[in-house]
């Protein structure tokens, strides 16, 4: 296994055979010792553009690449080799669709491989993407807190410089440990998770984000970067931390400290990418996170991607638990969701 391997690396994917495909899934990519469930949707996202060049290379005159993701997190991954198993749906001018299953060998019978991921990709070329566009004017509410340009805008070059802007500032995970894929990014905020339950009243949650792969402070946002953006949200975990302890939105004088004792595996999770980044990427990124509802242990979460027009990248939402660390970090042969 490649060290301090690059982004792209940590994602490859490799034709095996007849709509069969391999990757390895990274440690500095995990929550605990389970790759995280957005970097993992980053290699599926990579699964899908290269089943298509591979197996469907006439199928379109540009490359085509994800626009609706769907999955079911079955069983938790582990560190190492996967085999994807993919079967083509639809195969279409505008939009194709594959059904798509992740697998790695049982927890209890490593001689047999079952499905740890399952769910449907569906892409389309650039250019098949023609048709009605209309202004909705979204806009998240309550909005963001301002920075300290006119008009609330942010100076990102003094955000970057300084670590502060107006009521945005630089934020650091508090399980570094417990969460390494939080370790790829920067993390910007107007306060953590608690402050900012207690400024919206409910469990609302901004950041502006930059991309930091192993470190690298040349790190910019592509589009299948966004796909693990859009389940990463250390202060919205933070703020489901401070509910877990303390029962009530915002009440960080409560809230657990030292050692991580919450997990939050994704059930489900469901992504809608509505506008491709340049080939180049994208410096910072916004995401609104919302949470409606926690109960019996089990959570929702929805979250929109927005770039530094206000033009919105990505949206998605989700369905997860919320259990002990322990459920993650203990043995493995033993213990399951």
């Amino acid at each position: 296994m490649v060290l301090n391997a690059s982004f792209e690396e940590a994602i490859h994917v490799q034709p095996q055979g007849n709509n069969t495909y391999s990757a390895s899934l990274r440690p500095e990519w995990c929550i605990g010792t389970v790759p995280h469930g957005g970097y993992t949707t980053s290699v599926l996202y990579k699964l899908a553009t290269t089943h298509f060049a591979h197996a469907h290379p006439n199928q379109y005159s540009t490359p085509a690449a994800p626009i609706s993701i769907q999955l079911s997190f079955l069983r938790r991954t582990a560190v190492g080799p996967v085999k994807f198993e993919v079967e083509d749906i639809k195969l279409g001018a505008r939009t194709s669709t594959i059904h798509i299953k992740l697998l790695q060998p049982s927890e209890k019978q490593k001689d047999r491989l079952e499905i740890k991921v399952a769910g449907y990709i569906t892409v389309s070329p650039p250019d098949a993407e023609v048709g009605l566009t209309a202004e909705t004017r979204w806009t998240p509410l309550p909005a963001p807190a301002p920075g300290s340009l006119p008009g609330g805008g942010i100076d990102f070059a003094k955000l970057a410089s300084t670590g502060k802007d107006g009521e945005w500032i630089r934020l650091n995970s508090r399980y570094p440990d417990f969460r390494l894929a939080e370790g790829q990014i920067e993390i910007y905020g107007p306060g953590n998770g608690g402050v900012q339950q207690k400024r919206h009243g409910r469990m609302a949650i901004d950041q502006w984000v930059r991309f930091r792969p192993n470190g690298d402070k040349e790190g910019r946002w592509t589009d299948p970067a966004v796909v693990y953006l859009l389940d990463m949200f250390p202060m919205a975990l933070d703020g489901l931390d401070v509910v877990a302890s303390s029962g009530a939105v915002g009440d960080t004088e409560n809230a657990a400290q030292g050692k991580a004792k919450s997990w939050y595996p994704t059930v489900t999770l469901s992504l809608d990418l509505k506008k491709r980044l340049p080939p180049a990427g994208v410096e910072w990124l916004y995401s609104r996170i919302e949470t409606k509802v926690v109960k019996d242990g089990r959570t929702d979460l929805n979250v929109t991607v927005l770039d530094q027009d206000g033009e919105v990248v990505a949206a998605g939402a989700q369905v997860g638990l919320v259990v002990s660390a322990s459920r993650n970090t203990g043995n493995r042969k033993t213990t399951k969701l």
